[in-house]
């Protein structure tokens, strides 16, 4: 028996999310996989995978041997590059989640750069505002911007990222513009609904002190590009991250509101599931992510956008 393949072919159906997709990426039939996955059911005397006519998913049994595979995998992996002729070079697929307006706006040059530098690595790009369970669907890493839940992921800092309130010239010409916080409860207000704070909106003043607003919300959108839109169109006033929002206060179709107050900033972090970091593809990658975005971000050079702080 070879137990490698049978744990290979086992953590390809699960990342890849079916044996067709596994045999593919991995140049093997679809008998040969589902044979070496029953042989490991077999052997251990457990089920790993619910079968079902639509999707495969993992038992809980099948959720511990994901977890320790990966780590087994990734140091035999390590191992083999570290006594190969060319142990410097990286190789293997790289899976990578991402928020999707921050994404397609900064990740694109990142991502090529490693890839020139590493062509053996086959990058997979998913982006998406959704939480992904890097786990469940075989993720080595993502990046996350916001309140991270607690989790058995491990997490790594990468940077701050200034939130705004901001809403269009035609609006507040319309609706008054708010002096205080609690005056946005009159107003209407455009949410994110993955927000953790929900519709609730923090601000501090110069002293420190905590004000709370709750705007009467019209819109609720996924997607923070969608919610500028409808912002700049003039339906309410929204909560956004500087980086989405820098566009339009450049140009004019966003006018910053409340300057005397900030909102809590939030972190941007890279969130690996346990025992991905061990491999050395993923600590080369991160590094990379690191040394881009430890600078001033890009969406920093802005007017106006430290007022308050």
């Amino acid at each position: 028996m070879n137990r490698y393949e049978e744990l290979s072919a086992f953590v390809g159906v699960v990342d890849h999310g079916g044996f067709s997709a596994a045999a593919e990426r991995m140049g093997s039939a679809k008998s040969a996989v589902s044979r070496r996955v029953g042989d490991l059911e077999a052997r251990l005397g457990v089920r790993l995978l619910n079968r079902t006519t639509r999707r495969l998913s993992l038992t809980d049994a099948g959720r511990v041997l994901h977890e320790r595979a990966l780590r087994i995998l990734a140091d035999w992996e390590e191992a083999e590059q570290m006594v190969s002729a060319d142990s410097t070079q990286l190789s293997g697929r790289l899976k990578v989640a991402a928020p999707l307006s921050f994404g397609i706006r900064y990740l694109g040059p990142v991502v090529a750069g490693f890839a020139k530098a590493h062509p053996d690595v086959q990058m997979e790009v998913d982006l998406g505002d959704r939480e992904a369970d890097l786990v469940e669907e075989g993720f080595d890493l993502a990046i996350r911007i916001g309140e991270l839940a607690d989790s058995t992921l491990v997490a790594r800092r990468l940077n701050t990222v200034d939130m705004v309130c901001v809403a269009s010239t035609a609006y507040l010409d319309t609706h008054d513009r708010p002096e205080a916080p609690e005056e946005l409860n009159r107003h209407q207000g455009l949410r994110y609904t993955h927000a953790k704070r929900g519709a609730t909106w923090r601000f501090r003043d110069r002293d420190g002190r905590v004000h709370q607003a709750r705007p009467r919300t019209v819109l609720a959108a996924n997607n923070g590009d969608h919610i500028a839109q409808a912002c700049e169109a003039g339906l309410g006033v929204a909560m956004l991250p500087l980086f989405i929002a820098h566009d339009g206060i450049r140009s004019g179709t966003l006018e910053r509101v409340l300057t005397d107050y900030r909102l809590d900033a939030v972190g941007m972090y890279l969130v690996y599931p346990p025992g991905r970091y061990s491999s050395r593809r993923v600590q080369v990658f991160s590094g990379h992510m690191a040394d881009h975005f430890r600078e001033k971000p890009p969406w920093e050079d802005c007017p106006g956008v430290k007022e308050g702080s």
